[in-house]
């Protein structure tokens, strides 16, 4: 395959640094207008940011154990998109600083997403109370600060460093790429067990009487259909500008047939959580559902048709995974989607913290804001709004200036990568 230097080398244009900062000045402005005509706990600019700040966050862990799994599994096809995940994968320090600012509301009591973070109602109620041991501002600050800090300085940013060495200071005996193997394979179980922790408290927590056991593999089943779906449509759009030119119609092949299994393997475990639910009839458990699928019916049923239906019968052929157009149209809805599927997951918990919170105000203001948020529809949470669609713009720009300016940082192909070649003259049977 005949390549060329412009190729192999990406440098930011000015519109497309003005395009981006544009769409992130879009989102702050949507989450000022927010904030401005929120309720008095400020509930839809919190969740807002809560909501985006776990997407891209998440979808940076993930990327960074794709490339652990990967690199475990002796895979070579994927080396030729290895630097674009390496890019998403160091967004954990953004997301970690992103997340600080919900634990700085946390102890400034400057937001109620979490209903455990009520001390008084705590007190009052003996599933918060049971709960408390994990389902505290310590454990939340302690887990956040701790495990995502353990994921980038301990794996991610040495991974990369390891992986620009290579490319600098390559040699035969590979040195660089086994010390990059052992880090993956050491990241894979602490990634794997520590994660799970993250979700309940950043995610799951914000219902705080339920509980699921495969919660955290529905969520980051989520996550990796996302990461999927935006390396799709980073890798259509730098095709297009003229670089990452070596990737072919037979990587973005794969990377559709990772789209469909796993838009199905989340619909697996959407069902499986479901369908245990149901026949375990605990009310504990099935008030989750039975809040979405009474109260928010378009959020409940548009999530399986954009993130089942939408993928299954789209990619089903064969040949649709090779068509460039139809990829993008696919993976786009599917990222929109992924926003959807968080934003069920987020919003219905904060709505009803939020009513419990201002209905023991024992104000008439109190009293008349939770009677407006007990309405059939609640302006941010019922569906999203153009200023919940604007604050993701922003975050998802913010994400993709962050990547391109790794991108800048190193050439697009680690030259010394022993799976580079066949990387290169990947073929799919």
């Amino acid at each position: 395959m005949a390549m060329h230097t412009g190729d192999l080398t990406f440098t930011m244009t000015k519109r497309e640094r003005s395009v981006l900062f544009g769409f992130m000045g879009l989102g702050v402005l949507c989450m000022v207008i927010t904030f401005l005509g929120d309720d008095a706990l400020h509930s839809r600019f919190w969740s807002n940011y809560l909501m985006n700040a776990v997407f891209f966050t998440g979808i940076s862990f993930v990327a960074l154990f794709v490339l652990a799994a990967f690199t475990t599994a002796y895979a070579g096809w994927h080396t030729v998109v290895k630097r674009l995940w390496e890019s998403y994968s160091l967004f954990l320090l953004a997301g970690l600083a992103l997340l600080l600012v919900v634990i700085a509301g946390l102890w400034g009591h400057l937001h109620h997403l979490y209903h455990w973070s009520d001390t008084e109602a705590v007190k009052a109620d003996p599933v918060l109370s049971g709960k408390a041991g994990f389902l505290n501002k310590y454990w939340y600050t302690f887990g956040t600060l701790l495990i995502v800090g353990i994921w980038y300085f301990l794996f991610a940013r040495p991974m990369r460093k390891l992986s620009i060495s290579e490319d600098n200071n390559g040699d035969a005996s590979f040195r660089q790429y086994r010390t990059y193997k052992k880090y993956a394979a050491i990241f894979l179980p602490v990634g794997g067990f520590t994660s799970a922790a993250l979700i309940w408290q950043w995610v799951m927590s914000v219902d705080s009487h339920w509980y699921s056991t495969l919660f955290a593999w529905y969520t980051t089943a989520s996550w990796f259909v996302a990461f999927m779906a935006l390396t799709i449509l980073m890798i259509i759009y730098l095709h297009a500008r003229g670089v990452m030119l070596f990737v072919t119609t037979e990587h973005l092949h794969d990377l559709g047939k990772y789209l469909f299994a796993f838009s199905i393997f989340w619909t697996y475990l959407w069902f499986s959580q479901y369908m245990l639910i149901w026949y375990g009839n605990v009310g504990e458990e099935t008030v989750y559902f039975h809040t979405r699928i009474n109260e928010y019916p378009v959020l409940f049923y548009g999530n399986l048709v954009i993130n089942f239906l939408l993928p299954f019968f789209v990619l089903m052929r064969n040949d649709t995974k090779r068509k460039v157009g139809t990829l993008f149209f696919v993976s786009l809805a599917v990222l929109l989607g992924r926003f959807l599927d968080f934003f069920q997951m987020i919003k219905p918990g904060v709505l009803h913290t939020t009513h419990e919170v201002l209905a023991h105000h024992g104000t008439e203001g109190g009293a008349a804001e939770a009677a407006h948020h007990h309405s059939d529809f609640a302006a941010g949470f019922t569906i999203p709004g153009l200023l919940e669609w604007g604050t993701f713009l922003g975050f998802l720009a913010f994400f993709i200036w962050f990547v391109f300016t790794r991108l800048e940082k190193a050439p697009l192909l680690p030259k010394n990568d022993p799976f580079l070649a066949e990387s290169l003259h990947h073929h799919v049977q």
